[in-house]
């Protein structure tokens, strides 16, 4: 154990003022929300590595950290063992929102009577059986429902912890919220809420919005806001905090925090849009060929109507063979939890070595299974694809290839279970989002083995990894590239409430790790739709373009 004074972030990471607030927190509940790549779960293992080494969580106490999807929790998990070691981070205990409420169920289960007592060797299906089943959804009302009529229970998971991690909590539902009041509200217990931005885009410099209103009233909580993408290189990461000193002064990182001349940050102008694209398609060819910049890695933002300033682009990148992906026509299915399951179930099935898909999917197979158990429910999935691969082989050795892919995907599913499914995301309490997710990935894949019969190429295709990105500023949320051109930097462009346009920009500028582009036009002809407000003689948005203009790289032709 270490003095508090004494201790230090772990691995030398730096930490900007308000994220090392909340680590330091002794007294109080915390309410922070910080944007996508800011370090909010960098800052929870930290805070779990604070409170176990100075002694702010004493032994036996523990920590619960309580996430809503099954790789969050265990990325957490994993992530406070690097900081802590095995010792102390075996004291910190990390479980989805659904598998904390069925420890309650499984621990205090004597407690449910009538109609909603439950056997000892209860199941989770996709329906009340009665004493021998019951559905995903009942998990979190049954554990409420024990620790209404119980005080014993209430006592008994208050005496275990002295903080309470509550991760990606702008997604609290109604129950779910109800769940963390009724355990440990009026406790002493500390609770540090994390959120993303996403929910409070239109306003990060004032009051939080929906849920963290009513968090940080009903805990006294504090609320902080984190802006620093720890991601970034020293350059951007300066512009960066030029945005941030007009959004939220009192979290601007000192100078001396970001020093270094890593990252490129360039303003370029133009005469008229066409202009641009030419030259911009001729950067991207550049950024691809000369400096192995993977296409994946490259994204062009656009404040709003993506398709009427990007057209002159992405046809410029079309003559070009480069391989773009317009985030507004296409519905990003890849990204979901079910539909990366399937796809990486049927890369392992139909691939010859596949070991990331692999490692994936065994991640995702056991969202309420113990450690000691593990093992056996990954050997269980061995045994069952080993078998499913040999059919497999058996099918392509009669020329029948991968007819009946879809067929093995039901008989996975099955096997899996809705418990397991629904784990994967909050919007699959919903069975019938579920089942759409399921049929579009279904349909996804048949379009792409329309064109190649290849199973395997198919999915490697499923998520257009090695295609430019081109998307808008607000569906930008959430990811990082290596290189980022924000088009249109223009007051024609950014025409909304000064507040919420200046948010946006900064959500734009902060995608970017290492490149960023801004540019600006004269002219941008008339679309043939005629649009709403659109105006063909632009001028450059002179505030958001003096963000960077101290820390421009050197100018060159494009």
């Amino acid at each position: 154990m270490i003095a508090g004074e004494a201790w230090h972030p772990a691995d030398g990471l730096t930490l900007e003022p308000n994220a090392l607030r909340a680590v330091k927190e002794l007294e109080c509940c915390l309410a922070l929300t910080a944007g996508p790549g800011a370090g909010k779960t960098e800052m929870l293992a930290q805070r779990a590595d604070f409170l176990l080494r100075t002694g702010g969580c004493r032994y036996p106490k523990r920590i619960l950290a309580i996430s809503f999807k099954v790789d969050a929790s265990k990325n957490l998990k994993e992530r406070v063992r690097r900081r802590c070691g095995l010792e102390l981070a075996s004291r910190f205990d990390s479980y989805t929102f659904h598998a904390f409420a069925k420890r309650i169920i499984d621990r205090f289960r004597p407690l449910l009577t009538g109609l909603d007592a439950l056997d000892v060797d209860y199941k989770i299906g996709d329906r009340r059986v009665t004493r021998k089943q019951i559905e995903f959804g009942d998990l979190v009302p049954l554990a409420i429902q024990i620790l209404k009529i119980s005080p014993f229970a209430r006592n008994s998971i208050r005496q275990t912890y002295s903080d309470i991690f509550l991760d990606e909590f702008q997604d609290c539902t109604d129950l779910q919220y109800e769940l963390v009041k009724l355990t440990f509200q009026g406790t002493a217990i500390r609770l540090t809420a994390v959120g993303d931005t996403k929910q409070k885009i239109m306003g990060w410099a004032g009051a939080l919005d929906g849920i963290f209103d009513t968090f940080t009233a009903d805990f006294t909580a504090i609320p902080l806001n984190m802006y620093r993408n720890f991601r970034s290189k020293p350059r951007l990461l300066r512009v960066q905090n030029e945005i941030i000193r007009i959004l939220d002064p009192a979290s601007v990182m000192p100078n001396e925090q970001i020093v270094g001349v890593g990252g490129e940050v360039y303003a370029w102008h133009f005469e008229n849009s066409r202009q641009e694209a030419e030259n911009l398609a001729d950067l991207i060819a550049e950024w691809a060929r000369t400096k192995q910049i993977p296409l994946s890695e490259i994204a062009v933002l656009v404040s709003k109507q993506l398709d009427l300033y990007a057209n002159h682009l992405m046809a410029a990148l079309e003559s070009r063979n480069i391989p773009f992906r317009n985030e507004q026509q296409m519905q990003d299915i890849s990204t979901e939890p079910a539909a990366r399951l399937i796809v990486d179930y049927l890369s392992c099935l139909y691939g010859r070595r596949e070991p990331k898909a692999w490692i994936r999917l065994m991640n995702q197979l056991t969202p309420f299974a113990s450690d000691e158990v593990r093992s056996d429910v990954f050997q269980d999935f061995q045994r069952f694809i080993k078998a499913q691969r040999k059919s497999v082989s058996t099918a392509e050795l009669i020329d029948e290839k991968s007819s009946d892919w879809w067929g093995y995907v039901c008989s996975f599913l099955d096997k899996i279970g809705i418990e397991a499914l629904v784990a994967l995301s909050p919007d699959y309490e919903s069975h019938t989002r579920l089942v759409e997710i399921t049929q579009e990935t279904k349909t996804k894949i048949e379009e792409i083995l329309k064109n190649d019969p290849n199973l395997p190429k198919a999915l490697e295709r499923f998520s257009d990894d090695q295609t430019v990105r081109i998307l808008t500023v607000h569906k930008s949320k959430g990811l990082e590239f290596d290189s980022v051109i924000i088009l249109g930097v223009e007051n024609q462009t950014f025409w909304g409430d000064a507040d919420a346009e200046r948010c946006a920009f900064f959500v734009g500028v902060s995608r970017a790790k290492r490149r960023l582009v801004l540019t600006s036009s004269d002219y941008r002809e008339m679309p043939p739709s005629n649009p709403y407000r659109w105006q063909e003689q632009r001028t450059p948005h002179l505030e958001f373009l003096s963000y960077a203009t101290p820390f421009l790289s050197q100018r060159k032709e494009i």
